[in-house]
């Protein structure tokens, strides 16, 4: 009985031993499968996956409407992915193709596909730093602007154009300028030509502080009157530290009701800004910005004038001269006389400089 026992025994042990190894190696096989992939999934999502050549940033842009294929195929494009398979794994199992976010994003050297997937998700945009000045008309600053953030030049003439909009914010298209103070910004790229004109519109507010205000109140002068006058001012002279006294020449002239006879709005009048010699016939113009033939001030504003012309009207220096022209030594400063006596003299001197040069218009 014992002898027929025991090997029954012994094989049944050997059988039930089988399927326990096979699924040990199994678990083992898929333990090792599991590890594989989560190492996998690990180096596609943190491996440093970006390029951005020998610098340590790139910015990059999605314009408003993009899908996933544009903004790969951009990325790709300009280089700033090296393994575009995990990249697109990365991107897939967090769904960005679903929340595609316009703006523009800084791209560190080193980034890992999912710190990058993340950023773009969020819609996590780098502000820029907007800049304007030296800006002669609505349509150049349009231009301007439209070179910094995503808004168009159209979008942004059209609004400028836009008599409803503009009634709202209490300026007209020849007052526009009011309302713009040249400065250095923060927007975002995705910012619209609205929003744009909305922010200056609050800066301009804020610029016109109460210190501000009440030296406007002790000149006589609107908002728009002094940003018009500081336009003048601002052709008239480049050089900061003789602006106040530019500005106190044409205040004077207001307060005793002369011509102001200022040479840059026939220029503007003329829509020819590279009119380097003020002519008798360019005092001829019909035009409502020719202070050679209108008391007073011009519709408008010439230009942007810079915070340095309007507060040189603001903090206009108060003296007795009457008029002023260019030095002949062409240093861009000015000779100031109390009398037209002194001022024909300084004109002649400044016109004969002119004619040595060969400079006759």
């Amino acid at each position: 009985m014992s002898e027929y026992y025991h090997p029954r025994y012994t094989g049944r042990r050997s059988n039930s031993r089988k399927p326990r190894r096979r699924l040990v190696i199994t678990l083992l096989i898929l333990l090792i499968l599991v590890l594989a992939g989560g190492w996998m999934l690990y180096n596609a999502a943190y491996q440093p996956n970006t390029y951005t050549g020998d610098k340590e940033e790139a910015f990059f842009t999605i314009p408003t409407g993009s899908n996933f294929d544009s903004v790969k195929k951009s990325l790709y494009l300009h280089g700033l992915i090296v393994n575009r398979k995990s990249f697109e794994l990365v991107a897939r199992l967090k769904k960005y193709e679903n929340i595609i976010k316009p703006g523009r994003y800084k791209i560190t050297r080193g980034m890992g596909n999912l710190e990058l997937v993340n950023m773009l998700r969020s819609g996590r945009q780098e502000p820029i730093m907007v800049i304007f000045n030296n800006i002669r008309t609505p349509d150049q600053l349009a231009g301007r602007i439209s070179k910094q953030i995503e808004a168009d030049s159209l979008s942004i003439v059209r609004l400028l154009n836009d008599t409803t909009y503009l009634d709202s914010l209490g300026v007209t298209r020849s007052s526009l300028f009011t309302i713009m103070i040249p400065d250095t910004y923060e927007f975002y790229w995705t910012t619209t030509a609205r929003e744009f004109v909305d922010r200056m519109k609050s800066e301009s507010e804020k610029f016109w502080n109460r210190g501000r205000s009440e030296k406007l109140k002790s000149i006589n002068l609107n908002r728009h009157e002094a940003i018009t006058l500081a336009s003048i001012v601002e052709k008239e002279t480049n050089k900061n530290d003789e602006k106040s006294r530019v500005a106190g020449v044409y205040l004077n002239r207001l307060k005793k009701g002369w011509l102001l006879e200022a040479d840059p709005t026939l220029v503007f009048a003329h829509g020819d800004f590279e009119i380097k010699r003020v002519l008798n016939i360019h005092k001829q113009i019909e035009s409502p910005y020719n202070t050679y033939k209108y008391i007073g001030l011009p519709p408008g504003p010439i230009c942007l004038p810079s915070v340095a012309s309007i507060d040189a009207v603001l903090n206009r220096e108060q003296h007795d001269y009457m008029f002023f022209c260019a030095r002949e030594d062409f240093s861009g400063y000015h000779n100031f006389a109390r009398t037209l006596e002194q001022h024909n003299l300084n004109a002649w001197k400044y016109q004969q400089a002119l004619n040595r040069k060969n400079i006759y218009k």
